[in-house]
């Protein structure tokens, strides 16, 4: 066994031990829902801002003031809509407003770019409504219909299974070699069509089989692709700031963005289609 192989088999090895940790703890509270379920996504949204947090101080240490509004900030997002079950949100502007308030106004009372500027400012205001946004829905989605939710995180999980399967044992054409050398175009195709198959099978036997296949597989293979593309884009993110993985919490995925960055997309893209699937 060549060292290739070898590494891959200890990643592939790493990745399930860790995963199925991982869903030893989350599938029970998962099935439970209700203030457990979402207690945990709250924490899961707190570990995924202190690691986007860690990741921006790797170039500037931020102000002890701003790292305390960003949590407050993410809490309020994250909590919002807690009791909510109507997927067609409406944002209250009062929080948009709120955002670039406390974001915005500090760049003043500083007054020193190298302590906060207003780049920092609109990195965390897009940041902290970007994941706040998205975790907010995990919680409605679980709360509007569970089978919903898991036919969006089987997407993200067989394409990204897939997709490093495929690609290492099959992938010699680089997607995009700049953002992340690993992923190819053979992976991207291969995870695409066994994320499609497993997410439709499930949706049509467990969600709803009234719908037509001409209208699931397509939207289901639109999630695909934007999920792997949302990897891309998290992975943009740790190259402009130099760092491999956002955390080691969990041994073979990373950190907690590593891990949700294909189900962050999945589910924003899937807000498109809610008055369709």
């Amino acid at each position: 066994m060549n060292s290739e192989v070898r590494n891959m088999v200890i990643i592939v090895i790493q990745r399930i031990t860790s995963a199925v940790v991982a869903l030893g703890i989350i599938l029970p509270i998962f099935l439970i829902g209700g203030v457990p379920f979402t207690f945990t996504i709250y924490i899961l949204s707190i570990l995924g801002l202190r690691e986007f947090l860690k990741a921006m101080e790797t170039k500037k240490e931020l102000p002890l003031f701003v790292n305390f509004i960003s949590y407050i900030a993410l809490t309020f997002l994250v909590l919002l809509n807690v009791v909510n079950t109507n997927l067609l949100l409406c944002i209250d502007y009062r929080v948009i407003t709120g955002l670039f308030l406390v974001f915005l106004l500090p760049t003043v009372l500083y007054h020193d770019q190298k302590v906060y500027s207003i780049v920092d400012a609109f990195y965390l205001i897009g940041g902290i409504f970007f994941l706040g946004t998205s975790f907010s829905l995990m919680i409605v989605l679980r709360s509007y219909d569970m089978n919903l939710l898991l036919y969006l995180a089987l997407i993200t999980m067989i394409t990204d299974t897939y997709a490093l399967i495929v690609g290492s044992l099959v992938g010699k054409h680089p997607l995009l070699a700049d953002i992340s050398p690993k992923k190819t175009w053979e992976g991207t195709f291969g995870g695409s069509f066994f994320g499609v198959l497993v997410a439709t099978v499930f949706y049509h036997v467990v969600v709803d089989p009234t719908l037509s296949f001409t209208i699931l597989i397509p939207i289901t293979l639109f999630l695909s692709i934007l999920g792997q593309f949302g990897d891309l884009v998290f992975s943009a993110i740790k190259r402009y700031y130099k760092v491999k993985d956002f955390s080691n919490i969990m041994p073979g995925h990373g950190g907690i963005l590593d891990r949700f960055d294909s189900l962050i997309f999945v589910i924003l893209g899937f807000l498109f289609f809610i008055t369709i699937i």
